[in-house]
């Protein structure tokens, strides 16, 4: 039986480029935490957020890492956050009501860096008539 060829409703190497997102530069940020609405979208900024960011609690510990992982409620009690320790593979559990700062401390590692940028290297490579491309990603200082 002959092979059916399919003809597609659009190109699809049109589409290899879909616009990215957009995202806010953090690195520095101390946002505002004094209201409950400040505190869980600040917390929710540094979950997205692809850098470490430092801690100060109330009873004064700091620690500085990587937000992995959050649970939230309607309850701010009952909200918390898992902060990877930079200086250790310690998780450590943080209640949103514990939070006296948070700052966004740390390189934004994926600042810059987008698939946008990664296909025009590939693009150029292969229109210098390379082959066997590899495109390795950038060294994380």
């Amino acid at each position: 039986m002959p092979q059916e060829t399919k003809s597609f409703p659009f190109d699809p190497n049109q589409l290899e480029v879909a616009p990215g997102t957009a995202h806010q530069n953090l690195e520095g940020l101390v946002p505002k935490i004094d209201a409950p609405d400040e505190l869980r979208a600040a917390i929710e900024m540094a979950f997205d957020y692809r850098g470490d960011v430092t801690v100060q609690l109330k009873n004064g510990r700091t620690h500085e890492g990587y937000i992995f992982d959050r649970r939230v409620s309607p309850n701010l009690a009952d909200c918390q956050f898992r902060l990877l320790s930079k200086d250790s593979d310690q998780k450590i559990f943080i209640r949103y009501t514990d939070l006296a700062r948070l700052s966004f401390t740390g390189r934004d590692t994926a600042a810059g860096k987008s698939f946008e940028t990664w296909v025009k290297k590939y693009r150029q490579k292969k229109e210098a008539g390379e082959t066997n491309i590899r495109l390795d990603p950038e060294k994380l200082d």
